[in-house]
């Protein structure tokens, strides 16, 4: 137990973004806006636009960050702007969720409401057969297929939702995140 204990506060640390406000261009901190893309945030692909084909159906997830396409600003001046994105089957997805997805493809904050780590993994879940998506720092899973409820492990409340929409073949956000990003203070 000291062993996960200690694995799982190291990936919480390591999830920080160091502070660099001043070296990030203007509008990289704004939240994600209407129009904007998703980009690749990591791997060989780290800013390029996110097309359908790029995702496997079923996940893995990968993670994104949003992109203005006017400027090319990518929005990681706030680690609350950070997302996790899916591909899944339309048929799976509940009445709240399929209408903020494109074809199937969802985006969720990557932070998680527990206690704000980087959510890091798409595994099977606990209870049940299908695969969710994990924050490892205290084991809370949400399941993208229904709006990113919590499943199981102490998250209080669900994921941000972010809706998208298809455009010029492009992920594309349809509107402002659906919750609020992150852990809320006092409630």
């Amino acid at each position: 137990m000291i062993i996960l204990t200690a694995l799982a506060t190291a990936v919480c640390a390591s999830s920080s973004r160091p502070a660099a406000a001043e070296e990030d261009p203007p509008g990289s901190d704004l939240r994600p806006q209407k129009a904007d893309v998703l980009v690749f945030a990591d791997g060989d692909r780290a800013g390029e636009v996110i097309k359908p084909e790029d995702l496997k159906l079923g996940g893995p997830a990968v993670r994104a960050w949003p992109r203005d396409p006017k400027t090319a600003v990518i929005r990681k001046g706030s680690r609350l702007n950070e997302l996790v994105v899916v591909k899944l089957d339309p048929a799976e997805l509940d009445d709240d969720t399929r209408p903020r997805s494109a074809d199937g493809i969802v985006a969720y904050s990557a932070i998680c409401s527990h206690a704000g780590c980087l959510i890091t993994a798409w595994v099977k879940a606990a209870q049940g057969d299908k695969e969710v998506l994990k924050c490892f720092c205290h084991n809370s899973e949400f399941d993208p297929r229904r709006s990113a409820q919590v499943v199981f492990g102490p998250a209080p409340r669900r994921l941000a939702a972010l809706p998208l929409v298809m455009a010029d073949g492009s992920l594309t956000i349809a509107g402002a995140f659906i919750g609020k990003p992150g852990v809320q203070q006092g409630g």
